[in-house]
């Protein structure tokens, strides 16, 4: 796994990673929080799964994940995690809009890419060095790391609940080739590793 691409991401049955009507009182949209149900009520069952999400040498992600604003940055807003991120890692965020970097505690510093999502995996991979970069999300930049072929394996964690909309993974991605390589379930999720070709 050093030097490749992951993402692991949680999604609904029928293909959502975030409910309809993200807000900033409500980040996961309605419903939402249910795809990570397994993470904090199970989260000794699902330890594994749970470290492999936050052990990547450096994390992408979009704007939306980092935080509900559009538009030019209110300087003021550090990301939804509080001081300290659970990513432990630089953090490369897919924005429009130029900002100076934020270092939090704990290791993490939120970089703000506005090149796109080749020049945000050039420097993720500098900054992993031999470790994995993670795409974290959310459902836009995964579906465009799919489309570019750059995603080497994808761990969906299906959680059992139908959202009905919101924010849908494999959108405008082509046809990847997604090989099962481990399956794990409980009442509450099953995890699936895919290696992407």
């Amino acid at each position: 796994m050093a030097g490749s691409v992951t993402c692991g991401i949680g999604v609904s049955v029928d293909g959502f990673v975030a409910g309809p009507n993200q807000s900033a009182d409500d980040p996961l949209g309605e419903g939402g929080e249910q795809l990570h149900r397994w993470m904090f009520e199970q989260a000794d069952q699902h330890a594994a799964e749970i470290e492999a999400l936050v052990s990547a040498g450096a994390y992408i992600m979009g704007r939306n994940m980092f935080g509900p604003g559009r538009g030019e940055w209110d300087e003021s807003w550090r990301g939804w995690w509080g001081d300290e991120p659970p990513y432990h890692a630089p953090v490369f965020v897919l924005t429009h809009h130029p900002r100076e970097s934020v270092e939090m505690r704990g290791g993490t510093t939120f970089h703000f890419v506005t090149e796109g999502i080749g020049r945000a995996l050039e420097r993720a991979r500098a900054a992993a060095g031999d470790e994995h970069v993670a795409i974290a999300g959310g459902a836009s930049v995964v579906n465009q790391y799919l489309a570019a072929g750059l995603v080497d394996e994808l761990w969906l964690h299906i959680a059992p609940v139908v959202l009905g909309s919101g924010e849908r993974l494999f959108e405008g991605v082509g046809s990847p080739t997604l090989e099962p390589v481990e399956v794990r379930t409980t009442d509450l999720v099953t995890h699936v590793r895919y290696r992407v070709s």
